[in-house]
């Protein structure tokens, strides 16, 4: 029997991931973040969706396949099912009724309705084909999706990180910093499969060891409360907001948290399983004060010395742009970036010229500007580690900006490998 997948999205991109499996079982369903955002090639009606992670290049439309009469049983994780609703109601604050949200209350409000939720290791059934999620170590919930039709049996990666095979010693006597995230454990699982669908984000890029990075970003910090500054440390609601946290507890930087990371972070002590060390994530919840932004409660903040972990990552919106404007001028003061910045955004505007257009208007900025790679996915190596199991395997490469070159070279070291376009569809029959 032969399988085939369609590329609704993802393919030769990051963003708006979407693969339509046998006519019948969604994987994944995002938007690409743009002005304006990009929605997948069409809106199918499957018989089933499953989901591999909470960020909104991969959920962030989901609510559109219920507008219609479908109502397909959406599968995911229990972190994946409140993550992806968690951004679908930021969506609608923010958009609602504009063409940058694709979706209503009513099609929200169906999500709850038809969410099935599993563990991993658990397989289940969805549209005639066998699931099984597994831990794609990338941030909680996230997870890799193992799909077999009886006949032949697709691995989609989503996205993943893997833990380096190192141990190192945390700076000034603190807690050692652990080999990859300390919020979730890298992925280990490498099922049998005929076809690997497998993410390439990093595929030319070599992460600095993470023990390297938090011991330089730790330095950094703290040399500048020592000199009465105040740091704004920009990161993504989920998953690097609850890590720079856990870095922060582990070598007792004071921090504030704000903006939407503190509603992501209630939710998941909810999900001890789903997170690496639960005490950990505890104490750094305890150790963090979490803003309100009631009373002038922000304006106090900019001069308590602290870390302030804030929304948005890329500064284009969210309580960085109150942030910003206070502390720009002093150059005691320092911005820590924490995570890609999109050509284009205030973020990458500012490291790359020194000044940003927030709130309308471009603002040169003394303070000091940094950037520090806390990547939550693999780097070159860890791709090469992680395909290295499959080297009997179809490989069809996604979710990046260099798919064809990444392929070819992996043709060039013996693997059958292939970067589809939008739009294709591959039809791969398992070997026997």
């Amino acid at each position: 029997m032969v399988m085939d997948i369609r590329f609704l999205g993802g393919a030769r991109e990051v963003g708006r991931s979407a693969i339509l499996v046998n006519d019948a079982l969604l994987l994944d369903f995002g938007m690409l973040t743009a002005n304006p955002p990009q929605f997948p090639l069409e809106t199918p009606d499957p018989e089933a969706v499953v989901v591999s992670h909470g960020h909104l290049d991969h959920v962030g439309t989901i609510p559109t396949l219920l507008s219609g009469d479908g109502r397909p049983p959406i599968h995911w994780t229990p972190p994946t099912a409140e993550l992806a609703q968690t951004l679908a109601r930021d969506t609608l604050k923010l958009h609602g009724g504009s063409y940058n949200c694709p979706f209503t209350e009513p099609d929200l409000k169906r999500v709850t309705q038809v969410s099935e939720t599993h563990g991993y290791r658990e397989p289940f059934e969805a549209a005639g084909h066998e699931i099984t999620f597994y831990n794609a170590g990338h941030i909680p919930g996230s997870a890799h999706v193992l799909v077999d039709d009886g006949d032949t049996r697709l691995l989609y990666t989503g996205d993943f990180h893997i833990d380096a095979d190192v141990d190192s010693s945390g700076s000034n006597g603190h807690a050692s910093s652990v080999a990859g995230q300390r919020l979730v454990s890298g992925t280990t699982a490498r099922p049998d499969a005929d076809i690997v669908l497998c993410e390439s984000t990093y595929s030319d890029v070599d992460h600095e060891p993470r023990a390297t990075v938090e011991e330089r970003f730790v330095e950094s910090v703290e040399t500048t409360l020592w000199d009465g500054g105040t740091v704004v440390v920009p990161a993504f609601a989920i998953g690097r907001t609850q890590e720079l946290m856990l870095v922060c507890a582990a070598h007792d930087i004071p921090c504030y948290v704000d903006g939407m990371g503190t509603q992501v972070t209630e939710m998941l002590r909810q999900y001890p399983d789903y997170v690496r060390d639960a005490e950990a994530f505890r104490r750094a919840i305890s150790h963090a004060r979490f803003v309100t932004g009631r009373d002038g409660q922000r304006k106090r903040i900019v001069d308590q010395k602290a870390a302030i972990i804030t929304t948005s990552g890329m500064l284009s919106g969210g309580p960085a742009m109150t942030y910003i404007p206070e502390i720009r001028r002093n150059p005691a003061n320092k911005i820590t970036m924490t995570g890609y910045q999109v050509e284009g955004t205030p973020g990458r505007d500012l490291l790359e010229t020194g000044s940003a257009e927030i709130d309308g208007r471009v603002m040169p900025v003394s303070a000091q500007v940094e950037q520090y790679d806390f990547s939550a996915h693999a780097d070159r190596d860890g791709i090469l580690e992680f395909l290295a199991s499959y080297r009997d395997s179809s490989v069809l490469i996604n979710h990046g900006d260099r798919c064809e070159a990444f392929a070819e070279e992996l043709r060039g070291d013996g693997f059958d490998a292939s970067a589809p376009e939008l739009g294709d569809v591959v039809s791969v029959e398992a070997s026997t």
